[in-house]
């Protein structure tokens, strides 16, 4: 068990947390965004992270490496080494107008009411045998994308599932959002461990639909939502 932190804000932000990867993103950004880690402080070491977050030090160092090559964390190695918050951050980008937290939230929200549901609703219909071969490709399309491709393919798988509900006011109100969304994920990194989570989960949420099972299907979207919001919140606010 890890040891008491003498540092209230450090202890309250570097507590258990659930959906691994994404969540250690956000938190270490929190931690970052909120002053608790000025420039050039060192994390505390990995293995302490991971006790406190209640993650595995795996997921830790993959949240490090992520954020190392977005530019916010900088590792040294020797004597006095570690990882420390880089002297100047990355400017977020998409521009400088800034997005509020209650824009984030909102696209986040509509959007868990949405695709949750479109799933669920997916799950719960017979499709055809063109209906669920169009479901397979875009499934297999994300996962051969390129990074520069991603987001369009994934936003196109997104709108399949929505499709296969068969409610095309459906359709037209998860485009909206989607739009919404990837203007926000635009402002962001892309980051390699993330797109690999994405592509299991996406698996998970087709499999489950597939399947006829719509509570699995519902589950799927609301862990894959959650994982897309941590790391808006950590990287926007």
């Amino acid at each position: 068990m890890a040891a008491p932190d003498p540092v209230p804000a450090r202890a309250a932000l570097f507590r258990p947390l659930g959906n691994a990867f994404e969540d250690t993103v956000g938190r270490l950004l929190q931690t970052i965004r909120l002053g608790v880690l000025a420039p050039g402080d060192c994390l505390p070491p990995e293995r302490e992270v991971a006790a406190r977050l209640g993650v595995s030090r795996d997921t830790v160092r993959e949240a490090i490496k992520s954020l190392s090559d977005a530019g916010y964390l900088v590792p040294r190695r020797g004597r006095y080494g570690g990882t420390f918050l880089a002297e100047r951050l990355p400017a977020v980008t998409g521009g400088d107008d800034g997005v509020s937290r209650a824009e984030i939230d909102d696209a986040l929200r509509l959007r868990e009411i949405l695709e949750v549901g479109a799933a669920r609703m997916a799950a719960a219909v017979s499709l055809t045998p063109a209906e669920r071969e169009v479901l397979s490709a875009r499934l297999a399309d994300v996962r051969a994308a390129d990074p520069d491709d991603y987001r369009r393919l994934d936003s196109r798988l997104h709108l399949a599932i929505a499709e296969a509900a068969g409610s095309p006011s459906l359709v037209l109100l998860v485009a909206e959002n989607r739009m919404r969304l990837n203007a926000l994920l635009d402002r962001i990194p892309l980051l390699g461990r993330n797109i690999t989570h994405s592509d299991d989960q996406h698996d998970a949420i087709v499999h489950a639909v597939l399947a006829g099972d719509p509570d699995a299907a519902a589950a799927a979207m609301t862990t894959h939502v959650a994982g897309s919001a941590a790391l808006l919140h950590g990287f926007l606010g």
